[in-house]
């Protein structure tokens, strides 16, 4: 008996010493500052990638899968949060002390130092749609980037990546894209190998994009006649990209255009969101000086509404201006003919709930058998 107790102990050690060994290839030597990164485990959200990553904005819709995809790799994040409360669904995408949330503001800079300074790599994804009475296009898309871009170069940041935004102009009559674009030109300013990163319109369960168009139930608001022309993503495609440029020597200091593999129009869209939800939804085109107005009216409420400015990015097209795609990071984007009934389902009644996706059926109203009653 005592013989199979020490057997069973010199296996037991054989086999944590077979754990705990190291190979050259869990070595990463950061060429930027030297910085080592030791990978531990065999993989997954209790191993260790050897990164220290931290991810502002990640409370918002692209956030949350990019924290997931960086998470089940094992990298430590930090989870910079204004609220509390939006921030705790991501406390359980990685393994007990992965996830780490700093409570931080845009205009303490000692926080967002302390969110910044032991990490090896940050992603800016802070945004907004539109303006406050406390924080305008401006604050969060120019400044606080610049900031951030200035203590991450402080801290000898080997990463950091940039969210901007499809069509982000300095000329753009749009002050969310002549922002980003601003954005975009100081971060570059203070880190020459920055990433920049331009999502279209992003389409995912919590979208403001599908969402909004399916919401209008009985009656639509067309801007610019539909005509304008778009190329929405699916969120998840852009997180897989942003995770891709972790490690991706051949993303530094590149941009990225990140779009759906086909163009619609905003009345193509609403004929597909017709289809697919069986809601029968009239629409009326809108003169772009009364949209405006109205937005404008509706900001005055005390919920998140459609914006001013949201009206005129509704009138510009998405355009490529030869930068980097996904086809450069091996990635193929979804088709939103193919995925997005899984968004859209939701709209449907609970009548058409369970029929799968058939064309020419909009207006149609279902028929029971006596049989079945």
């Amino acid at each position: 008996m005592i013989a199979g107790l020490n057997i069973a102990k010199q296996s037991k050690q054989t086999i944590v010493g077979l754990a705990q060994k190291r190979f050259a290839s869990d070595l990463i030597v950061s060429q930027k500052t030297g910085r080592t990164l030791i990978k531990t485990g065999s993989g997954g959200r209790s191993s260790s990638n050897g990164h220290v990553i931290t991810v502002f904005g990640c409370t918002g819709f692209l956030g949350r899968y990019l924290i997931n995809r960086l998470a089940r790799e094992g990298a430590h994040i930090i989870v910079p949060y204004r609220d509390e409360d939006d921030m705790r669904h991501l406390k359980i995408m990685g393994d007990l002390g992965k996830i780490v949330p700093m409570e931080i503001h845009l205009r303490n800079k000692d926080s967002l130092e302390a969110a910044i300074r032991h990490s090896d790599t940050v992603y800016n994804l802070l945004g907004r749609d539109y303006e406050t009475k406390n924080f305008s296009f401006s604050d969060v898309h120019v400044e606080a980037s610049g900031v951030l871009a200035e203590l991450a170069q402080k801290h000898d940041i080997d990463r950091f990546i940039q969210m901007s935004a499809m069509n982000a102009d300095i000329d753009s009559p749009s002050r969310f894209l002549s922002t980003k674009a601003e954005g975009e030109n100081l971060v570059r300013s203070i880190i020459p190998s920055a990433t920049i990163v331009r999502p279209s319109f992003m389409y995912g369960q919590e979208d403001r994009f599908l969402a909004r168009l399916a919401m209008s139930r009985g009656l639509s608001v067309r801007i610019n006649g539909g005509n304008t022309k778009v190329r929405p993503v699916n969120v998840s495609d852009v997180a897989s990209a942003m995770h891709k440029m972790l490690d991706g020597d051949n993303t530094v200091g590149e941009t990225f255009e990140l779009v759906g593999n086909s163009e619609y129009t905003y009345k193509e869209l609403l004929d597909f969101i017709k289809e697919t939800t069986n809601l029968d939804i009239g629409d009326v085109n809108v003169p772009k000086p009364i949209a405006s107005l109205v937005a404008k009216a509706m900001n005055l409420l005390p919920w998140q509404t459609l914006g001013a400015d949201e009206i005129e990015r509704m009138m510009i097209d998405d355009k490529l201006t030869g930068a980097k795609t996904f086809e450069d990071l091996n990635i193929e984007p979804s088709s939103l003919e193919i995925t997005g009934i899984q968004y859209l389902r939701r709209f449907r009644t609970n009548l058409y709930n369970d029929e799968p996706l058939k064309k020419g059926v909009v207006g149609k109203k279902k028929t029971f058998h006596t049989s079945y009653l």
